[in-house]
């Protein structure tokens, strides 16, 4: 039976936390873009008027729940290049070979990556708050921490997946690259779903981030093109499935 060890889940969760804010650069090269997005997005089509969406409702407190998700998104997935560098300069092999569960490794990283991606997440709020987001009360902000942590979840899964088969580094985040756009054009956070064309708006429907930004918008907003539940139950679903097969192809991962 696989033994979870605390200590290693920690020790691994604090070292992604240390490098997140010993890596400066990092920091504001992953939140350069979405802040462009959020200014000039949000306070050029402020005064807009875009079909689909409600009435009375501002641009920004459209968007800014997207480019979180963006955020959100951008971070968790690009989280598998810390597997290639730790293999790279040998640390994988070090974790790996010590008397501790993969499934522990596995959490550690997760974690890591999930709570340096809500911190992202929650930076870019604040800019949108500023530029006028009206934030539907704590209660709707606390449910959407809980729509960040699913988000974070599923995509860093993702990425630790598409690293565990991986050895390059350029070519993992060329194949990211490749990924993430798509997944982010397609969930409407630029502009709502029911604008996309009837061809086009099924694979909207197959995308995650979907329910996410969704999710992340009736709860911060109180407008959603589904219901909460429904985006709650999807997200869930989604994010489990995920861990599931980074685990499982982690643990199957050559160490070499």
């Amino acid at each position: 039976m696989t033994r979870i060890n605390l200590y290693a889940i920690y020790s691994l969760w604090l070292r992604e936390m240390v490098r997140f804010f010993r890596l400066k650069s990092r920091v504001v090269g992953s939140l350069a873009p979405p802040f462009f997005f959020l200014a000039f997005l949000g306070l050029g089509f402020k005064s807009a008027v875009t079909p689909g969406i409600p009435e009375g409702l501002d641009y920004i407190d459209f968007l800014a729940p997207g480019i979180i998700g963006m955020t959100l998104l951008f971070s968790s997935t690009f989280a598998g290049l810390s597997v290639l560098w730790d293999r790279e300069f040998g640390f994988l092999r070090e974790i790996m070979v010590a008397p501790v569960s993969r499934l522990s490794i596995v959490i550690g990283r997760t974690a890591g990556g999930v709570t340096t991606a809500m911190m992202q997440g929650l930076i870019i709020l604040v800019p949108g708050i500023i530029m006028g987001l009206n934030i539907n009360g704590i209660s709707g902000f606390l449910l959407s921490l809980l729509f960040m942590v699913l988000i974070g979840t599923t995509f860093n899964s993702i990425g630790l997946a598409f690293a565990s088969k991986m050895k390059d580094m350029s070519g993992f985040s060329l194949v990211m690259n490749f990924m993430v756009f798509p997944i982010f054009l397609l969930s409407g956070a630029l502009f709502p779903v029911e604008n996309l064309p009837d061809w086009l708006r099924p694979l909207s429907y197959l995308d995650p981030l979907t329910y996410g930004v969704d999710g992340l918008r009736g709860s911060l907003v109180g407008i959603s093109y589904f219901p909460l539940a429904f985006d709650l139950l999807i997200l869930t679903l989604t994010c489990f499935i995920a861990l599931v097969i980074g685990a499982y192809l982690f643990e199957k991962s050559d160490i070499d």
